[in-house]
């Protein structure tokens, strides 16, 4: 939004027309010049001019170039060497119609004609509101460079003297570039002997026969001229010699001690210091002043040139270079003095000024010598200008009181000193205009917390318009009480560490005294991007996997941000090629760490306005470097003193060093000899006899052992007796009547000298005094033979060598065979403890009647009659460890007849059985009910029935029926039934809710307590229960089939689902809505014409769906195959199908013909091979068979088994019957088709009335006769 508050200033003003056509023209401060709105009065600006220096060749065509811009177009003129110049009196000279520049044809003139027009040049550019000047131009000319005629002598020398090849290459004012080479072209290398110095020439600080050639060739590069001249070649022969002698470096460059040198500030210096000597010096440069920059100050050329870039005053002082063979030194000081030509620290700029105001242009420039500063107007001195009071020079500036618009001109600020001379043009234009705002309105700036933004206002306008800011909605005044506001010089608004508060509507206001102009501009201030889990500082072992983690909030309102991670600065990019890196949101996962993955990785959250980073390190661990420098020391006979020094630890800190040496019976082998803690770098070793020892060392750290070290050299060792005797003596018979003792052996590295073997010595424990029974052996064990039953005898083995015995040997106890204890277990107690547990104590047996080592006792407790179904009777055995005389045996089942016995055992078996102890086990909780069926009668009445539980563990005192109502939600208060009759079997509900479900909890009593319950749910009209449908029909048609019944009374208002299959495709069931019972009609749609389908009725159950009723109907019309022509009815696939069947016809009747002539077998031996494993009779090694003719009686009672009229026989029927379907559930129908059977979640076992009896009433048969399997026809 801009605004005049002068609505006819704009139209009155002289220049109204630029300003609404260039009104968004940017203004804009370059360099000391300014850029106004097109067709707008400018001062002129000196654009573009030659160089100061401009050296022509006689073949050059000359362009003096000066242009300028500025409203009117400058015109141009030029003095020469200070005096007018005119270009249209010279006929060889012409000027540029556009600009300033003028050419000079030089061509086929010769450089006489050129050096008519050397000198001093200054081009003046002006127009209606000033002048401004170039600099002043020197013009150079210059004949092409040619070398003069000279007579080259060869240069001969001995070998090892030094040589000095001269260029001289021809004058100019531009100095050559100089290159030697050689016929071909080919530069002649430089190196530490070999050097061409500034001055051209190349030098040899001594001279090699390879150095002799006839081709040394000086070429002088021009770059102005564009020409290359070259030297005539120069001979050099260097004659070999045998007394060739050393001398002490001299210097050929530069000569003598010391010497100035002055720089220019800004150049580059280049100092050089070329000696001769043998053998070649060697040279280095030392600033005595101070410490030489690595990046300014280069030593260059074998260090015989030192370059100093961008000489400053600093830089003055003692430059020393240092010349040093064997045979001495010399050293040359140059003094550098640093001057400086004048150069700009501020110079003075234009500017646009309204009437009345004050002016001040700056010219501040220093140099060395101090520069003079001169000021002209319009390109005249002001000493030649007539004084004025409202113009004063103070100092460095030029002041201008009170201008008016004929004040308005060019004016120059000229610095001068030995060096050089520097000029700078500045315009001050007074002139009145109102302010315009260059900036578009309504800008909008977005930045995130704690940034910096500007708004820009920029303004144009005479006098300079004042600029203003202020927020909308902060009252009238403005924003600067805030110390994070700033208005900028250019008129821009700062706003500095923004905050959300910041963000607003802002408004610039730009007044002079002509007018005033607003925009405004909106802030919108996000939250800054922050990273709230950093990455952390991560240790990982080389081959591992490593993850970092970084989680960043971001401002909602962004559209960009992404999570960016890069290691040691460079950015990370997964590649389809590479797993080694996996970047996942926030996650990076850094996979097979290697050490090349250390460093430091950084996450950064980025968005399209700012950023946040955060860093964590990964160090990878790997193992050691192996151990170098093994040293051995302090040789003694048996021992030597190993020293190493340490490697690097990869990260992962040395936690001990392993010395192993050589085996010298396997060289590939090697053992551990000692290890030492990793802070240790010496060690002593103690080593055997006669034994050459090769050591190395392994370093270990967390990560793992680093490779082993070079071996040491040999170390030997001389022979000695044994240092010890074998360990883990033993001795333990394994015949009643032997012992054998038994020992570790000694590796053969142990041996200490030759004819290694042991001496083994023997004698009865009770016969102490008398002597012992010796024999020597190289084996690792000795049988002693004829001894007695488990006898106790002294042991001992010693080692021996052709050096003597080992130490004395230690005694060891062993004992002969063992044998069958001879003793059973007597005076057996049992206590009862609780339904599944007796307590068992008896008398130990003799000690000599174990007749071995005492292990313990073994108690076996078995049922005393088979379970139905069971193929042995069930049987608990308990190892009883050690002597002892009681134990408890758990596992019973309650109110069950039991028969124990126990028997002692040791290491060769068990003893003879004890007399067996009959108990009956207590009684225990009874088992949950064998099953639960519930009936509903009527819509208000319940029927329990159920059978007793399986296991009763007790005489049944009764049951506790309890029942609650309940819904998905909540559950009823629990009703509470106590049945005392324990032979009670049924139970009757009255008054009970018909729209409720009931869930049913019954327990059996015994005198221990209640047992378990059986859980079921139910309802009056049983949740699941099957309606009763009567006279089903269908009727199909093409595309659909109409379903119709009749409801029975009491089934009203039961809700079912219809379900269908098209037989002739492979799909799961449809199903299609509820039903319900009462309705008696539904339509299928949308079936295929000429289809088979399968339809079933479905009662929904609470976990599976029970069919109720099946049929199959086929729709009308032909069916889809026949009307697009399928395969089936081809005569190929006709006859190819016949010949299948043909085939698999011979192969039956083949199997049928091998199946008859295969040989007979018994049936019951088929029978028995097929008895499962826990059918079979226990069998224990070591504590005999507890089997007696009654148990084998028993159990061959069970050996052939009855296949189950409930789970062994498969259902009758097809796979499409509805045996299949809805789980494992049993459904029986009437001849009619009617259901009779119940409903249950599942099957119900084999009901046995007692642990003791042969059998059990059944639920379903009260006479406990199992019916014959029923074939169940559906229609």
């Amino acid at each position: 939004m801009k605004k005049s508050r002068k609505g006819g200033v704009l139209a009155q003003s002289g220049v109204a027309c630029a300003f609404i056509l260039n009104f968004f023209v940017n203004l804009q401060r370059a360099h000391g010049t300014l850029q106004f709105p097109t067709d707008l009065e400018k001062p002129p600006i000196i654009t573009d001019q030659s160089p100061e220096t401009l050296i022509v060749y006689s073949s050059d065509d000359v362009n003096v170039k000066c242009e300028a811009m500025g409203n009117p177009k400058p015109e141009f003129r030029w003095t020469k060497d200070g005096h007018f110049f005119d270009i249209s009196a010279e006929p060889r000279l012409q000027m540029s119609s556009d600009s300033g520049t003028f050419s000079m044809i030089t061509s086929g003139n010769g450089v006489g004609g050129i050096k008519h027009y050397q000198g001093k040049y200054r081009c003046y550019a002006a127009n209606t509101l000033g002048t401004a000047i170039s600099t002043e131009i020197t013009l150079i000319a210059e004949s092409p460079p040619k070398w003069q005629k000279e007579v080259i002598v060869p240069v001969e020398e001995e070998e090892g003297e030094s040589v000095v090849l001269p260029c001289n290459p021809p004058n100019s004012t531009a100095p050559p570039i100089i290159h030697w080479m050689g016929e071909n072209l080919r530069h002649i290398n430089e190196n530490e002997r070999v050097t061409q110095s500034r001055d051209g020439n190349l030098y040899f600080s001594n001279v090699v026969e390879s150095d002799s050639r006839d081709d040394y060739i000086c070429h002088a590069q021009f770059i102005g001229a564009r020409t290359i001249v070259q030297k005539e070649a120069i001979q050099l022969k260097v004659n070999p010699t045998n007394s060739v002698r050393n001398r002490k470096p001299h210097f050929l460059v530069p000569k003598g001690e010391k010497s100035s040198y002055l720089a220019l500030r800004g150049h580059t210096l280049e100092l050089e210091c070329i000696v001769e000597g043998l053998p070649t010096p060697t040279m280095q440069w030392v600033w005595k002043d101070g410490e030489m920059s690595k990046e300014r100050m280069i030593q260059e050329k074998y260090n015989k040139q030192l370059s100093i870039k961008n000489i400053t005053e600093a830089d003055d002082g003692e430059y020393q270079c240092i010349a040093t063979n064997i045979e001495g030194t010399v050293k040359h000081t140059y003094t550098v003095t640093v001057e400086a030509a004048p150069y700009w620290i501020k110079k003075p700029l234009s500017g646009i000024y309204g009437p009345g105001e004050n002016v001040g242009l700056d010219c501040v420039a220093e140099g060395t010598p101090k520069p003079q500063i001169i000021w002209k107007i319009n390109g005249y001195p002001i000493k030649d200008i007539d004084p004025d009071k409202k113009r004063t020079v103070k100092e460095k500036s030029l002041i201008l009181y009170s201008v008016a618009p004929g004040d308005t001109a060019v004016y120059q600020c000229e610095a001068t000193n030995k060096h050089g001379t520097i000029l700078s043009n500045a315009y001050v234009y007074v002139i009145k205009l109102p302010p315009q705002i260059l900036t578009p309105d309504a800008k909008t700036y977005v930045v995130a917390e704690e940034m910096t933004v500007n708004l820009d206002c920029e303004a144009f306008g005479s006098p300079r318009p004042i600029i203003s800011w202020r927020l909308e909605g902060n009252g009238e005044g403005h924003i600067m009480a805030s110390a994070h506001y700033k208005i900028l010089p250019n008129g821009s608004l700062q706003i500095s560490n923004a905050s959300i508060e910041d963000s607003g509507l802002y408004k610039c206001s730009a007044n002079n005294t002509e007018d005033e102009s607003s925009i405004s501009a909106t802030v919108i201030v996000r939250s800054k991007t922050v990273i709230i889990e950093r990455p952390q500082d991560l240790k990982v072992k080389v081959g591992g996997r490593v993850q970092f983690n970084c989680i960043a909030k971001f401002d909602p309102e962004f559209d960009s941000q992404q999570i960016i991670w890069k290691w040691n600065g460079q950015k990370i990019m997964e590649s389809p090629f590479d797993d080694k890196y996996e970047i996942d949101d926030n996650l990076l996962i850094v996979n097979n760490a290697e050490t090349k993955d250390q460093g430091i990785y950084t996450c950064m959250a980025v968005t399209g306005l700012d950023y946040d980073e955060a860093k964590g390190s990964l160090v990878v661990m790997d193992r050691p470097e192996p151990p170098t420098k093994l040293e051995l020391s302090d040789e003694q006979a048996r021992s030597v003193t190993l020293s190493w020094s340490p490697s690097k630890d990869n990260n992962s800190p040395i936690k001990e060093y392993l010395i192993e040496f050589q085996d010298p019976f396997a060289p590939s082998v090697h053992h551990e000899l000692k290890k030492v803690d990793g802070k240790t770098t010496v060690a002593k070793l103690d080593l055997a006899g006669f034994v050459e020892y090769y050591f190395r060392v392994v370093a270990v750290n967390e990560v793992g052992s680093s490779i082993p070290s070079s071996l040491t050299d040999p170390y030997k060792t001389d022979k000695a007796a044994p240092d010890r005797n074998p360990n883990g003596v033993k001795g333990e018979g394994t015949e009643p009547y032997n012992m054998v003792i038994q020992w570790k052996p000694i590796k053969n590295l142990e041996w200490n000298a030759p004819d290694f073997r042991y001496k083994v010595s023997w004698r009865q424990r009770k016969d102490m005094d008398h002597d012992w029974h010796h024999i020597y052996t190289g084996e690792s064990h000795y049988t002693v033979t004829n001894t007695s039953v488990f006898t106790a005898y002294e042991i001992r083995v010693q080692s021996v060598n052709e050096m003597g015995e080992g130490p004395e040997p230690r005694t060891y106890i062993g004992y002969s065979g063992e044998d069958y204890p001879e003793k059973a277990p007597e005076n057996i107690g049992i206590i009862l403890l609780n339904g599944s547990e007796v307590k068992v104590t008896w008398m130990p047996v003799p000690p000599e009647s174990i007749r071995g080592h005492l292990l313990g006792y073994k108690i076996r407790c078995q049922r005393k009659h088979h379970l139905p179904g069971e193929p042995h009777r069930k049987q608990i055995v308990v190892d009883v460890q050690g002597n002892k005389n009681h134990a408890i045996v758990s596992g019973l089942d309650p109110f069950t007849d039991y028969e124990l016995d126990l028997r002692v055992f040791n290491k060769k078996g068990g003893g003879p059985v004890s007399e067996a102890k009959d108990f009956k086990s207590a009684e225990g909780v009874p088992g949950p009910p064998a099953f639960l069926h519930i009936e509903s009668p009527s819509e208000s009445v319940i029927n329990l029935h159920w059978q007793p539980p399986a296991k009763p563990n007790g005489i049944l005192l009764g049951y506790r029926l309890q029942y609650q109502q309940f819904n998905e939600s909540t559950n009823g208060l629990l009703e509470d039934h106590l049945i005392e009759d324990g032979n009670l079997m049924n139970y009757t509900l009255p008054e009970m809710d018909p729209k409720s479900i009931y869930r049913f909890y019954l327990r059996a009593l015994t005198s221990v307590g209640e047992g378990p319950p059986i859980v079921r749910e139910g309802a009056t009209v049983i949740e699941g229960a099957l309606p009763t449908l009567e006279n089903i029909s269908t009727f199909a048609g093409k595309t659909y089939a109409n379903v119709t019944w009749e409801t029975r009374e009491g089934y009203r208002n039961v809700e079912f689902q219809i379900h269908y299959l098209n037989k002739n495709v492979k799909e799961a069931m449809k199903i299609l809505e509820k039903v319900n019972s009462t309705q008696s009609f539904l339509q299928i749609k949308d079936l295929e014409p000429g289809t088979m389908y399968r339809i079933l009725f479905v009662v929904k159950n609470r976990t599976i769906d029970v069919p109720f009723w099946e049929t199959e109907i086929q729709t009308n019309g032909p069916a889809l195959s026949e009307i697009h022509g399928g395969f089936a009815t081809q005569g190929w696939f006709i006859g190819l199908i016949s010949a299948i069947v043909l085939l698999l016809l011979i192969l039956l009747l083949i199997c049928f013909i091998k199946r008859n002539k295969g040989g007979k077998y018994s049936v019951k031996d088929k029978e028995d091979a097929h008895v499962d494993s826990e059918a079979r009779p226990m069998k224990d090694e070591t504590f005999g068979e507890y089997r007696s003719l009654e148990s084998d009686n028993e159990e061959k009672q069970y050996t052939g088994s009855q296949p189950s009229l409930n789970g062994d026989i498969k259902a009758l029927g097809s796979d499409d019957s509805l045996a299949d379907y809805g789980g494992s559930v049993d459904v029986q129908f009437n001849e009619d088709g009617s259901f009779i059977g119940q409903y249950s979640g599942k099957k119900e076992p084999n009901i046995i009335g007692g642990h003791d009896s042969s059998g059990a009433t059944s639920p379903v048969n009260p006479n406990g006769i199992i019916p014959p399997p029923v074939m169940v026809a559906l229609e």
